[in-house]
Order: structure tokens, then C-alpha cells, then sequence
């Protein structure tokens, strides 16, 4: 048997509900076990589930300081006061500038937009930018994902009477910054019931409170798009008011998309309707490289034209990404590189070099991780001021673990899987020895272990029931309905047992194995593909039976839909 390092763990919920749940649904049980495991046991949470609505939002003043937010931005509008858009130079905090200017739009005209430059000014609100809003006259800053840690820069802003609110979803310090209103869901006393909104989430919210008190009747269908690209990218889990906006968001992609992102579909020659893997994969990296490489405000100016320029900035855009592809390549090499010659007993991965592009090395510490499955900081060099990007494995809480090392830092900042920190370099190797301390003390080993989370067991046979005109069996129809999938509500994963290789893989593109499998009969046939799984050519040529696991896909190409396997992993058995 090919020894895999992946552990599979199948999931495990009552019978009984799953039994009433498929009666109730009119479904298989291999679907209701699908949904139970999700929290999804009657027929109200289920109907929710596949019927996703506006009105299932939250009541937006719930969210500690909204009334104040809202008050002071129709003060400004009243008084015809300068305001200030400032976001972070990400895809959250990028989508999040677009939203809110594009609301503020529709009942000012006094806005201005600030960006901070990654390389020149870092994370946050800068102390540069209060300097500027001093000259432009500012009179409100909107603080989009950023700002909770920011207190010598708020402390600035209230000396130069400048108001400030901000909208963060980042776990806040133990000391709170001097603003007008802070909406941020995880601050002490906010009795708002969903916590994990990313921060153009938090702007989303601040939009539908004031449409709400103010009756603007606004169209939200613009801002869902935004809100669902800025989620998806932030990864945040798809569950709660996440889901409900990455659903709203993906129909309105899909139906009446504004200008620049139909203008970056039409680029992209996609096939088929948008989902959430374009999002990620295909969306967020080219707002992201503007950022990363130059500065973010050339992305959000895009994002809010639905005219101007709007092909030329595309060109941009796109020509940043070739670049950002490229240097991703290869530091990831380097760091590989330095790797390789590192204690193999070691719980996690710390690689520097002076010579990185700072705004890649988040990419590069996920990179790493899928070779090497440890937490993970990639380090670049800066006036003697080292900054990087932490990753972290899956179930393994890295902010907990530098929140235990916050004096070795200049500042840190994030989630639990994945934060941003600057060190002074003379700190470096005692922060080395100091993080795989602290990781050896707080890790449980087995999460060390990637694992894969089965759903269900399937046959090729109990697939191909039930298909529709267009060959779509009834169990793939159902799952679409479950859409869109991501942390917390993942692609349902299944395991087929006694799979006969039908053919020797065949190598597609650089690294890619393509396979054709029937059942021990040979009356059912499927196609799959194992992306990144070269290595394992030669263990599997000429293997017959075999355990697969993965999840469906429908291949589109020419117009032809097409049912597949995308492998997860492969037992021989």
C-alpha cells in the first residue's frame, strides 16, 4: 500500500439524524450526513442553507459604536467636510476602500482616498498619513481593516482634531485607540453575534446601518461584490452573514457585474459562471500584486471607475501580476533552499533573506507549507528592521504563539492562522529559538500531520443515479446548491473505495496526473486529476486497484460539461 502522510479521518454524526434529516429533505443519507456535520439537522436551518437571504443580516446597530459611526459620517455630510478613505493595501482592505467610496459617492462629494505604501510605510495607519490629512484638511478618517493597533497614530489624529473611525476585524491590543466609533466585532463589549466579518465585511455593515436609518434605498448589489472578493480572499470561515455575502456577492458576479470586474472576466475568458475558486485564485492575486509590487491605490481606483481608464489600469494590473508570479517563484526556491539544511527535527520553518520583496512573503510562507507542514515566518530585510509574514498549519493557533513573544517585536498583528510582524534584526536568532520554544510548548504533534476531513464514502455507482437531461447526477446537483465552499462550509469530500486504474496516469501540464478510473465491474467510468503530484508517477503507473479521495467537479471545456474526480490523495491497495 502507497504510504500516504495525509491522516483520513472520516467524519462521524448521529444516524438517527441523519435518517429523519434525508426523510424530511427527500434526499440520500450520503447527503444529510453531509449537511448534519455542518450543523445543518432540520428542515428550518436547511432551508436557510440552500435559500440564503438578505433578511437573514444582523441588525448592524447590534455592532458596538455603529450609531456613533453613522452619526458622525452625517455630521460630515451636513457640514460638507472633507473625509478620508484610509485601507490597507491588501484585497480586504483595497475591496473595502472601493465599497466605501463608492457608497459616499452616492451623498457627497467631498472624498479623499489614502492607501499607505507597504514598502515605505507598512501596515496600519501611517503616522505620514495624519501629516497628509493635515494638509489636505481633513475632517474624518474612515479606517478600513487596520487601525485597532494604531494608537500613537490616533493619538496624532485627535491632537489635529481629526475624527476617526474605525472599521477593523483584527484582534484589538490591550491598549484600545482614541476614536469616535471602533467597530470591530472582537472588541470587550461588543454584543454583535457574528465575529469572523473581514474588515470590508465591517464596511458592508456600516453601509446597511446607514441605509437603513437614513432610507438611501441604496443598491446593494455593487457592494456584495466587493464584500464577497474581499471575503474570499481573506479567507475568512463561509459561514454566518460570510456565506450570505460571498452567495449575494457570486449572483451579482454572475448576473450584472460592475464594469471593472466584467472588463477582468472578459480577460480571464472564463467559462462558465463565476465561483469562489476564481475569486481566490484568480481575483484576488492581481488586486493583491498591485500592492504587493507598487502601491494598492492603483487597484482600488480601479474598483471604483466604471469608466475611467479602466482598460489601461487593467493592463497594469495584469503586468504587476506577471512580475509578482515571478519573484514569488523564486524566493520560494531560495527559502526551500535554505530549508533543506535545517534541523529535521524542527516544529517550524523561519527562513530570512535581505534580499526578498516583502510583499511576496506571505505568499511564500503558504508555499512552504504545503512541503513543509509546520508554522511558518518568512522574514525580509529593511533598515535594520526585519519584516515578515507568518502561516500557520491547520487547528494550530499562531497569533497566541507571537502574542507570547510581543516584546521581541516592533509590532505584530492578525489571526489565528496567519499575522504580520517587524522585529529589529539584532532580535532575529533570539526570536528563532524563542518561536520554536513557544511552538514545541503550545503544539499538539498530530497537527503536524496534514489531515483529510472525508464526508462520505461513494461508489461510482450511487453517483450516476438519478441524472438530469444534462447528465448531471442528483448528488452533484445537491452539492452545487451548497456553494460556495471555504473554510467551515468545505467542499464535501468523499472517499471511493476499489477503484480500477483504468489507464496509466498520464502527466498534463508541469506536474499534473490525469487518470481514468471505473469500478471493479467496468460499467462505470470517471475521469480525475491529482493537481502538483508528479512524485507520485511512478508509485502509481502501474498500480490496478486503488482508494481514492476527493471532491466532484464538473469540468466545462467548449461547452461540454464533463463529471470528475480532483484527487486529495491516493492508497493502493
Amino acid at each position: 500500500m502507497r504510504n500516504t502522510k495525509n491522516l483520513w479521518i472520516e467524519s462521524e454524526v448521529d444516524k438517527e439524524t441523519v435518517k429523519n434529516l434525508a426523510s424530511e429533505l427527500n434526499i440520500s443519507q450520503i447527503l444529510s450526513k453531509i449537511l448534519v456535520a455542518r450543523g445543518i439537522n432540520t428542515f428550518k436551518s436547511a432551508q436557510e442553507f440552500f435559500r440564503p437571504h438578505s433578511n437573514q443580516f444582523h441588525d448592524g446597530f447590534l455592532m458596538k459604536g455603529m450609531e456613533q459611526a453613522v452619526s458622525r459620517i452625517k455630521k460630515a455630510v451636513e457640514k460638507n467636510e472633507n473625509i478620508l478613505v484610509y485601507g490597507d493595501y491588501d484585497v480586504d482592505g483595497t475591496c473595502s476602500v472601493a465599497l466605501i467610496i463608492r457608497f459616499l459617492q452616492k451623498i457627497t462629494t467631498k472624498i479623499f482616498h489614502y492607501q499607505p505604501h507597504r514598502e515605505k510605510e507598512g501596515y496600519g495607519i501611517s503616522l505620514k498619513s495624519v501629516e497628509w490629512c493635515n494638509n489636505k484638511n481633513i475632517n474624518l478618517v474612515i479606517a478600513l481593516d487596520c487601525g485597532i493597533k494604531d494608537v500613537l497614530a490616533s493619538e496624532s489624529m485627535k491632537k489635529n482634531s481629526i475624527d476617526l473611525i474605525i472599521c477593523d476585524h483584527h484582534k484589538p491590543g490591550e491598549i484600545i485607540p482614541e476614536a469616535i466609533a471602533i467597530l470591530n466585532p472582537k472588541q470587550q463589549g461588543c454584543q454583535y453575534p457574528f465575529k469572523e466579518l473581514c474588515g470590508c465585511g465591517i464596511g458592508l455593515k456600516l453601509i446597511q446601518s446607514y441605509n437603513h436609518k437614513f432610507n438611501l434605498n441604496l443598491n446593494f448589489e455593487i457592494f456584495f461584490q466587493l464584500a464577497a472578493v474581499a471575503s474570499a480572499a481573506d479567507i475568512v470561515p463561509l459561514i454566518d452573514e460570510n456565506r450570505l455575502i460571498v452567495f449575494l456577492g457570486l449572483k451579482a458576479l454572475n448576473d450584472q457585474p460592475i464594469e471593472p470586474f466584467k472588463l477582468l472576466f472578459k480577460n480571464l475568458k472564463k467559462e462558465g459562471e463565476i465561483n469562489i475558486g476564481d475569486l481566490i485564485f484568480k481575483i484576488a492575486p492581481r488586486i493583491n500584486a498591485v500592492g504587493r509590487l507598487a502601491t494598492a491605490k492603483i487597484a482600488a481606483k480601479y474598483l471604483i471607475s466604471d469608466s475611467e481608464n479602466l482598460l489601461e489600469n487593467l493592463k497594469t494590473i495584469e503586468s504587476h501580476n506577471e512580475e509578482r508570479k515571478k519573484i514569488d517563484e523564486i524566493i520560494t526556491k531560495e527559502a526551500l533552499s535554505q530549508l533543506e539544511k535545517q534541523p529535521l527535527d524542527r516544529v517550524t520553518n523561519l527562513v530570512y533573506s535581505k534580499d526578498w520583496h516583502k510583499g511576496v512573503v506571505g505568499i511564500v510562507a503558504s508555499r512552504i507549507i504545503e512541503k513543509y507542514y509546520l508554522p511558518t515566518i518568512v522574514l525580509s530585510e529593511g533598515e535594520n528592521i526585519l519584516t515578515g509574514s507568518a502561516r500557520s498549519v491547520k487547528g494550530f493557533d499562531i497569533y497566541s504563539v507571537l502574542d507570547n513573544l510581543k516584546h521581541l517585536f516592533v509590532r505584530f498583528g492578525g489571526h489565528k492562522y496567519a499575522a504580520g510582524l517587524s522585529l529589529k534584526k539584532e532580535n532575529l536568532e533570539l526570536f528563532q529559538k524563542a518561536f520554536e520554544k513557544e511552538v514545541k510548548h503550545q503544539i499538539n504533534m498530530e497537527d503536524l500531520s496534514p489531515k483529510i476531513h472525508i464526508d462520505n464514502e461513494l461508489s461510482l455507482d450511487l453517483l450516476f443515479k438519478n441524472l438530469n437531461i444534462n447528465n448531471t447526477p442528483k448528488i452533484l446537483r445537491i452539492i452545487k446548491q451548497m456553494e460556495p465552499f471555504g473554510v467551515g462550509n468545505p467542499k464535501p469530500t468523499f472517499v471511493f473505495r476499489n477503484l480500477l486504474n483504468h489507464n496509466v496516469p498520464k502527466i498534463v501540464g508541469e506536474s499534473h496526473l490525469k487518470f481514468q478510473f471505473s469500478d471493479a465491474k467496468k460499467d462505470k467510468f470517471i475521469d480525475a486529476i491529482w493537481f502538483n503530484s508528479l512524485e507520485n508517477y511512478e508509485i502509481l503507473k502501474n498500480a490496478r486497484f486503488m482508494e481514492v479521495v476527493g471532491t466532484l467537479d464538473e469540468n466545462i471545456f467548449r461547452g461540454n460539461r464533463k463529471i470528475q474526480i480532483l484527487i486529495k490523495d491516493i492508497k493502493v491497495t
